[in-house]
């Protein structure tokens, strides 16, 4: 048996707008940029993708399969600029092959920082989706797949999810593969599913590399490939970005057509079959320890936190947001907390990184900024007006407070 689990992560964040040192306004967030990048997003990827996979889960009579995580900050963002978008995922999740996974709704690095606010935000992204795809989700994805012992620990107190997705990390497989089903060390509840990177990045990153050695590549091949995995693991997790489909790959370069073909090309072995990550848990039993006492993550080639947290700027970026907390929540000013999850976002952080070779290129690729030494002028000056602001809305609470005292 070779089962495919298919997992996507949407997200947009909120891109920040040019800000100063001279600067005194709270209008942080750039929502003509945000509105015409969620937009040309929708029209090349998220419509065509979702009609797609509808067209797939229909054809196919259930018998393909997807899931998706979709950030907080993306789903405020279709709500507002293409609602036509959320129609199409809302259709989905009513065809019953489609799982709606939870995450931390600001894609955020809470966890390596704060457990408190990582859990509040775990709690409204559950609640989000509930609310708007009906499904009470069973399975975990943190931020960029960032994973450790640790945060399964947390997750499995939650007693809210049956499993974690996360990076199938060849140092710490070393011989075994990740197309089976694990358990964390100190977990009894709580499974875990690795991404198959070499397959996922087939068709995220190297489907349209003329110099691959495998380009072109065709639904059947991939769909042998799968085939392959029987009798060497129960399940190839296939795990990317949706923007994959006609945004990182356009559609020019047979991407969609090569989604299109691939569910019948892997059905066509007996043996196969399309799950999604609950179905994945419920079908198998872990076949041992997968022991990450360090955290990892799906990207660059060291599959750890130095895409976002590598640099002095990006330490201290962070260091400095998550260190306002307690006063923030004190402020008891919607807004103003509103404003700082926001900038938790971890594109922020990703914009910083100053790696070099190929992985510093797919950081400028998504990065708005010239360089990050401008990203992290552009965030600290925002965060310092944050500081401002909550400093008044302190004092302000506290002359409050005193006046009704005494009186």
């Amino acid at each position: 048996m070779a089962s495919v689990c298919f997992y996507f992560q949407v997200h947009q964040p909120y891109r920040l707008g040019h800000y100063t040192v001279f600067d005194d306004h709270a209008a942080y967030f750039d929502e003509q940029k945000n509105a015409t990048i969620c937009r040309k997003v929708a029209e090349k990827c998220y419509l065509p993708a979702n009609r797609l996979m509808l067209d797939l889960v229909r054809e196919h009579g259930g018998g393909f399969k997807v899931a998706y995580s979709m950030t907080g900050v993306l789903l405020e963002q279709l709500q507002r600029y293409c609602p036509e978008v959320l129609g199409t995922f809302q259709e989905l999740a009513q065809t019953g092959c489609v799982e709606f996974l939870a995450e931390t709704y600001y894609h955020s690095l809470s966890f390596l920082h704060s457990h408190s606010e990582f859990l509040e935000q775990v709690d409204r992204h559950v609640e989000t989706v509930e609310t708007l795809f009906g499904q009470t989700p069973r399975v975990f994805r943190n931020t960029e797949l960032i994973y450790c012992n640790a945060l399964a620990e947390v997750i499995e107190g939650t007693g809210r999810f049956d499993g974690i997705i996360t990076e199938g990390v060849d140092h710490l497989l070393g011989y075994r593969s990740p197309n089976f089903v694990y358990q964390p060390p100190r977990c009894r509840r709580v499974k875990l599913l690795l991404k198959n990177y070499r397959l996922s990045d087939d068709i995220a990153f190297r489907f349209s590399n003329r110099y691959w050695s495998e380009w072109p590549l065709r639904a059947d091949r991939f769909g042998h490939w799968i085939s392959q995995i029987n009798g060497n693991g129960y399940v190839a997790n296939l795990f990317m970005d949706y923007e994959t489909f006609g945004e990182h790959q356009w559609h020019d370069t047979g991407i969609f057509e090569f989604l299109r073909h691939l569910p019948a090309e892997v059905l066509k072995h007996p043996d196969n079959d399309f799950k999604m990550p609950s179905e994945v848990l419920r079908s198998y039993a872990p076949v041992g320890i997968f022991d990450v006492p360090h955290a990892v993550s799906w990207a660059d080639r060291e599959r750890d936190l130095s895409a976002w947290l590598g640099n002095p700027m990006q330490a201290s970026a962070a260091d400095n947001v998550y260190g306002l907390e307690d006063e923030i929540k004190a402020c008891g000013d919607s807004h103003l907390l509103e404003d700082w999850r926001r900038l938790q976002t971890s594109d922020h952080f990703y914009y910083m990184c100053t790696k070099y070779f190929q992985d510093g290129d797919v950081h400028k690729y998504f990065s708005p900024y010239d360089s990050p030494y401008e990203a992290y002028i552009n965030y600290v000056n925002v965060l310092d007006h944050v500081r401002r602001r909550c400093s008044q809305a302190l004092s302000r609470k506290r002359e409050s407070l005193s006046s009704a005292h005494a009186a």
